[in-house]
């Protein structure tokens, strides 16, 4: 079985987010969406309210896995089984910053990264800019699934 982790805070799922995974079913027989646990971070969502927006946005999606981690990814992926770690990439700036990630957990374990260029309707959506407009008022819903529409 090819299985791929997804791994990121998904404070909150973007479009974009659900491109990469919308299409990682179609290379891997499974995709975990794992959600990192950092104690150090501040969310704007809470871990159960980003859980729950994957699991609704994907009910219908029996190849896609919902799971929340501490610790290194690498780590994680040895402990479930995947082989591979799936990324999204949105431009030359996330290119060199997932390289650098990919080849640290390259020399750290076999695990495999692939890249997925995200689709060009959503390559300029990233957390942080759908964080930023809910924070201040704005029409954040043609950013994210129906499963995010509600405000923190």
């Amino acid at each position: 079985m090819k299985r791929a982790l997804f791994p990121g805070s998904f404070d909150p799922l973007t479009l974009g987010h659900v491109d990469i995974i919308t299409r990682g079913v179609t290379l891997f027989d499974e995709v975990i969406v794992a959600i990192g646990v950092n104690a150090d971070k501040k969310y704007m969502f809470s871990l159960d309210d980003r859980k729950r927006f994957i699991e609704e946005t994907f009910k219908d999606e029996p190849k896609v896995k919902v799971v929340t981690y501490k610790g290194l990814t690498v780590d994680f992926c040895h402990k479930i089984g995947a082989e591979f770690i799936l990324r999204g990439l949105r431009n030359p700036a996330d290119f060199e910053f997932e390289k650098a990630i990919a080849h640290t957990n390259r020399h750290l374990s076999t695990i495999e990264t692939v890249f997925l260029l995200t689709a060009a309707r959503t390559s300029f959506i990233a957390s942080s800019i759908v964080r930023d407009v809910i924070r201040n008022n704005g029409d954040y819903t043609k950013l994210v699934p129906d499963s995010v529409r509600v405000k923190p």
